[in-house]
């Protein structure tokens, strides 16, 4: 069991009323941290689905404080409804926990065919969908070797021009890059498929010998006089149980892997196949910037392409107390669902328009989960983010789950200028923490960095919305970024006086933090102070993020 500290350090009671109505905040945030022994017993399974929304001191999980804020802050204060773009893979908006929290366009006469409020989109009642008919997608560098190849492919660089080099560079990391993956990818399906077939008719032999599918390793150990092939297979079975909870599990596990495989190879990696053709428009043209359709929730009626965004606006604004599902983060949202993020990689040009339109419709917090390492119209995105700056309009952006430094990698979208300068002041990055309080409190995955990183929040094991009115458990920064989206809501619910730049500086301010060393993508051999791998060291926290804004506000 590790030992932590928490101070708790208080702050000037102020008197004045707060700026959406009722008494000021008289409360202590809680701050640092000091001696507390911490949780050493595994989460339930009730605490697990609720763990971001715990507290550090009361329940000695790293959530942020969420239950504290609503029970001790908000009460029977109201606030202004905010506006939330979720520029994701679309949202399956009929689901019974997001139904009566979906924005609708108060401009729009549904199902008319005309555009009333003359935005330049038909029927947008809940948002727009800029990727059409489209699900699965290249990654941005297989396109950028689609796009070089007949230009590039045999040529050494010796008979390249000057002009050319950067160019054929470019050429030669995607191919590298190309390679190394798709090698990656058939490998992996190849040993999946290779365990299966060994791991089927051995769990068949054993379900024949004990009658029961779901046999259990106290079973297979109590196997009296096991033949050398029954110890084979018991051995085998033994081990496949250190993965799930049952051998039926774990076939499950590698066929959804190998269905994950196939689907890289058949849509990410496929060098031949126009995926953007459908959709109409030239991608490389910003100006061609009217097209896709009203469906935001994608054409898969069976919604499971808009699993990633269902799940991320749950995540910020599942509706409360409702007694059904979950509890997102925030009250007084409405979702606006932008459909911009394929399986694959999504483009610069989608993105940055899905960007100006979330602002142009009243959007005040953006959440932005999703991510890439090539971004050939940077650009665009970069003068977009700019644009929702000049707005007003906080974008919450997640950093990424390949457990890199984002100071000696980059990653799109991001907010940075080549001297290490911010190009907005209202683009929060956000990394991802386990609800493992001590030395593996930042997800293995997560990305991490002293200047590219701005806060951490829960990220492991999120118990969110999942289409057609269901719920399950992913991970990710992805989960990470909209549950500060949710708080980011909260206080602009709230504060509406508060700009977009102070909301961001007081997310970064009012966390809590840690001086203790963490390990850093999964490698315990790469330690550093959690206070040292993003730039304000801290967990976001809402009670005390309400509590300062409370007096930002006066």
């Amino acid at each position: 069991m590790n030992i932590f500290k928490i101070t708790l350090f208080s702050v000037a009671m102020s008197t004045v009323l707060a700026s959406c109505g009722g008494a000021a905040i008289v409360a202590t945030p809680i701050q640092n941290i000091d001696i507390n022994p911490l949780k050493n017993a595994p989460l339930t399974d009730a605490q697990l689905k609720n763990w971001p929304a715990m507290d550090l001191v009361k329940d000695t999980v790293p959530g942020m404080s969420v239950n504290k804020a609503y029970s001790e802050i908000i009460k029977k204060r109201k606030g202004e409804t905010v506006i939330v773009g979720v520029i994701d893979s679309g949202v399956d908006i009929d689901h019974e926990d997001l139904k009566n929290v979906i924005w609708t366009n108060p401009g729009e006469i549904a199902g008319n065919g005309i555009d009333d409020d003359k935005n330049g989109f038909i029927d947008d009642i809940h948002g727009w969908n800029f990727l059409g008919d489209i699900v699965g997608e290249n990654m941005e560098y297989v396109r950028i070797i689609r796009k070089l190849k007949p230009k590039y492919d045999g040529k050494s660089e010796s008979s390249i021009s000057a002009a050319d080099r950067k160019e054929f560079a470019l050429y030669q990391k995607a191919m590298a890059e190309y390679e190394k993956e798709s090698t990656d990818i058939n490998a992996n399906k190849g040993r999946y498929n290779q365990i299966l077939s060994q791991l089927k008719p051995t769990h068949q032999a054993m379900v024949k010998k004990l009658g029961k599918e779901n046999y259990t390793k106290e079973d297979l150990a109590n196997i009296k006089n096991p033949s050398p092939e029954e110890q084979q297979q018991i051995a085998m079975l033994s081990q496949m149980m250190n993965f799930a909870d049952s051998v039926p599990e774990v076939i499950k596990e590698l066929e959804g892997g190998i269905e994950y495989f196939n689907g890289r190879l058949e849509n990410n990696f496929n060098m031949t196949k126009d995926f953007r053709g459908i959709l109409g428009d030239n991608p490389d043209d910003i100006t061609d910037n009217i097209y896709g359709d009203n469906n935001v929730a994608g054409p898969d009626p069976t919604r499971e392409n808009v699993k990633h965004g269902t799940h991320v606006a749950g995540i910020i604004a599942a509706e409360r107390n409702n007694g059904i599902g979950m509890d997102g983060v925030a009250k007084n949202v409405k979702i606006m669902a932008v459909r911009a993020v394929p399986d694959g990689d999504e483009y610069d040009k989608d993105i940055a328009l899905a960007i100006r339109y979330a602002v142009d419709n009243g959007a005040k917090v953006l959440n932005t989960s999703f991510g890439k390492y090539y971004s050939p119209q940077a650009d665009w995105v970069y003068d977009a983010i700019k644009y929702a700056a000049s707005k007003d309009v906080l974008i919450v952006n997640a950093a990424g789950n390949d457990g890199f430094d984002l100071d000696t990698v980059n990653v799109y979208p991001n907010d940075q200028i080549d001297n290490g300068s911010e190009m907005a002041d209202s683009f929060l990055t956000v990394g991802a923490l386990n609800f493992d309080y001590g030395s593996e409190l930042v997800a293995n995955f997560s990305n991490y960095g002293k200047t590219n990183v701005d806060v951490f929040a829960p990220g492991v094991k999120i118990w969110a919305t999942t289409p057609l009115n269901t719920y399950e458990y992913l991970q990710g920064t992805s989960m990470a970024a909209p549950e500060v989206a949710g708080v980011a809501a909260m206080v602009r619910s709230y504060y509406p006086n508060l700009s977009a730049k102070q909301v961001k500086q007081i997310l970064m301010d009012s966390g809590l933090s840690t001086n203790t060393k963490v390990v850093l993508g999964g490698e315990t051999s790469n330690t550093e102070s959690f206070s040292n791998i993003s730039k304000s060291g801290k967990m976001v926290n809402m009670y005390n993020a309400l509590i300062m804004a409370d007096k930002m506000s006066q």
